[in-house]
């Protein structure tokens, strides 16, 4: 089991590496977004919502729609020094490179059948079903949680397992990844196995959960 909460530096790198624009444009075009309300940079408009507890809130645009809202500490986006260079050669960074070279397949809901593996796909968690606990095949305890997630395109469960459980809120979105449709009782649905994650899509510490699904 893992779960690992990434730095607020290595999550604006992955926004610059996921939406190819220059890293330290970016970062600069936070701070003047966070003077004048709104601005662009590159392919992205950025705009300034305010403040929560000495965190700037941001939320980033392009031409499809919002790709991502987050908060940005005060102390981070004030330090002239900093620079979001440094933190592209983070494993997650690479692992994001050498998707977009394969050009990994994003997919929506209504594109899912069972049996389908390796599904990709960004959502938005409606619902989170109280935890079960459950005796797997295996011998071993896991505590289980179906999620109702949906995009433009319709609606599906997501089975969450342990740790994932905790890992996603109502209302948020997130990016799914690897994950594979089965049928339960005739109703479709995703799990993730022990290759599938599941990441908030908003949120500055960019949450990754992976390896959670019971041995």
């Amino acid at each position: 089991m893992l779960r690992q909460k990434r730095s607020i530096g290595e999550y604006l790198a992955f926004l610059t590496v996921k939406y190819e624009v220059d890293p330290e444009k970016f970062l600069n075009a936070l701070r003047l977004a966070r003077e004048q309300g709104k601005t662009n940079c590159e392919s992205l408009s950025i705009e300034f919502r305010g403040n929560v507890n000495k965190q700037h809130i941001f939320l980033v645009r392009n031409k499809s729609g919002v790709v991502a809202q987050f908060r940005v500490p005060d102390e981070f986006l004030l330090e002239k020094q900093n620079s979001l260079g440094k933190f592209i050669d983070a494993t997650m960074l690479r692992k994001v490179l050498f998707q977009k070279c394969k050009g990994v397949r994003v997919h929506s809901i209504s594109d899912l059948r069972a049996g389908m593996s390796h599904v990709n796909l960004r959502a938005k968690i409606l619902e989170v079903a109280e935890p079960r606990r459950v005796v797997t095949r295996y011998g071993n305890y896991a505590n289980i949680a179906k999620a109702l997630i949906s995009d433009d395109t319709g609606t599906i469960k997501l089975c969450l397992w342990n740790e994932q459980i905790n890992a996603v809120t109502v209302g948020e979105t997130v990016q799914i990844e690897n994950a594979r449709t089965s049928t339960f009782r005739g109703e479709k649905q995703l799990t993730l196995g022990t290759k599938g994650g599941v990441s908030n899509d908003g949120d500055s510490r960019f949450n990754e959960v992976t390896c959670l699904h019971p041995n």
